[in-house]
């Protein structure tokens, strides 16, 4: 029944890993899969190594034969042998290191700063408001958020959103306009070119040069 099992079970149809990233987020998909499928204790140490490749899949090809006695013995060398690549805990302070660049528009800054605190367990929403008024350039949004500072992250980002629509809209008049005083401004030119040009006129002479010879020999 077991080789049965084996035998007719798919191997997880996920990303394999290549040794190169958190081992932790990797397993953590796995178990979940295996959760899912309800798959026993000697289908889940058959089906791992179906996830991993290039340095991993080699890892797993040099243990020793019966060296694995359960899947978490083989999880827990899985995780120290790759733990090197454990991401790094962030912390509120890496938002201090986040700034809105004088050439950056709002939205630009929102995503990265949005991003960044993704990646922060445990979040207090009062350090997410200092970083994100420290990073923030002087301008309309930034004096809002310091004279009220928000309650809560979906209140900072309704009124993130108002002033990014602001920001966007005036660049589009700004850039309207300019065409169009670049246009006018250019036809002004043409025009006061042409205004400028000296009109000939017929040339008049007033001395001559006496002829040394006379008509005859002329002709």
């Amino acid at each position: 029944m077991k080789a049965k099992v084996l035998k007719d079970f798919k191997a997880p149809d996920m990303t394999p890993y290549d040794g190169t990233s958190d081992p932790s987020h990797h397993l953590i998909n796995f178990r979940s899969r295996m959760y899912l499928t309800n798959a026993s204790e000697a289908v889940r140490c058959k089906a791992f190594p179906t996830t991993l490749t290039k340095t991993s899949i080699k890892w797993f090809d040099s243990l020793p034969p019966r060296s694995i006695a359960s899947f978490d013995d083989l999880a827990k060398k899985f995780l120290a042998r790759f733990s090197i690549q454990k991401d790094k805990a962030k912390h509120a302070q890496s938002l201090l290191g986040i700034k809105q660049g004088d050439r950056k528009n709002l939205r630009t800054y929102m995503e990265r700063f949005n991003k960044a605190c993704l990646d922060i367990q445990s979040l207090q929403i009062e350090a997410a408001i200092m970083g994100l008024i420290n990073g923030l350039r002087e301008g309309p949004f930034s004096h809002s958020i310091s004279k009220k500072h928000p309650t809560s992250l979906n209140e900072v980002q309704e009124r993130e959103e108002k002033y990014i629509n602001m920001e966007e809209n005036s660049q589009l008049g700004d850039s309207s306009k300019t065409g169009f005083s670049y246009t006018t401004r250019d036809n002004d030119k043409e025009s006061r070119k042409k205004e400028d040009q000296p009109t000939e006129k017929p040339r008049k002479y007033h001395n001559y040069t006496p002829h040394r010879v006379s008509l005859m020999d002329v002709y």
